[in-house]
């Protein structure tokens, strides 16, 4: 009798429900595809105008130390937004970068409008931060 009121034992079964995983990632990619073109604007600037060579496209993307119209100094690292900051916090900034990535192209954007002695003191910082040249950047000039 005891035979007939015991019930079978069901194993454990070991396999993961992978279908609510898959599920928050479409999510994430979405939120991701969304915010991806808002992430990648940067700081308005009015840039000199000048003929000038191209990065090459196997290049890592630089980084983009940027002067805006008012004197505000930013870092744009490729993916990061722009916020701003000190020229100190600036320079520990990409020292960090130069550390990781030393021969990622460093690149000044400056407005127009901002005096010479600021882009210098700029390009002063970021070579005593350990970056072994700077670019500038330029709008390709209109033509007439």
């Amino acid at each position: 009798m005891q035979g007939a009121y015991q019930r079978k034992r069901r194993r454990p079964v070991a396999e993961i429900n992978v279908v609510p995983y898959i599920d928050v990632m479409l999510v994430l990619l979405i939120i991701f595809m969304v915010t991806a073109p808002i992430v990648t604007q940067g700081v308005k600037v009015e840039l000199p105008q000048g003929a000038a060579e191209v990065l090459p496209a196997d290049s890592k993307p630089p980084v983009v130390a940027s002067i805006d119209a008012d004197g505000a100094y930013f870092l744009n690292q490729g993916g990061s937004n722009n916020e701003e900051m000190e020229l100190e916090e600036l320079a520990t900034a990409v020292a960090a970068i130069m550390v990781t990535e030393p021969e990622r192209p460093v690149v000044v954007k400056a407005d127009r409008s901002i005096p010479y002695d600021n882009v210098i003191q700029l390009m002063v910082t970021l070579q005593q931060a350990g970056v072994p040249s700077v670019g500038l950047m330029t709008d390709s000039p209109k033509e007439k």
